[in-house]
């Protein structure tokens, strides 16, 4: 499986758009289809890297929230604690 990004996956995907449409003109059966099989490839890889990038994303949010979710409960426990001895005085 060759290496993309999102970039490189849209021009490569229009790069060889571009030559199954020059192959149909000049009657190139063989070559188109060709092509096709080698655009199936890389629509079959962005794809797959396409759900990577979301589910990191997914990940980092996640990670995002349940530190601030800590922070918060941090805070929560000490005020309890600070109320708890307030009252036992």
């Amino acid at each position: 499986m060759a290496v993309h990004d999102s970039n490189s996956c849209a021009a490569e995907q229009a790069e060889l758009e571009k030559r199954m449409h020059l192959a149909r003109v000049k009657g190139r059966m063989l070559l188109r289809q060709q092509l096709a099989d080698q655009l199936a490839t890389v629509q079959q890889d962005c794809k797959l890297l396409s759900a990577d990038q979301g589910n990191a994303a997914n990940i980092e949010r996640l990670e995002r929230e349940v530190r601030t979710l800590r922070t918060e409960l941090e805070a929560a426990e000490a005020q309890l604690r600070k109320l708890k001895g307030e009252i036992s005085r």
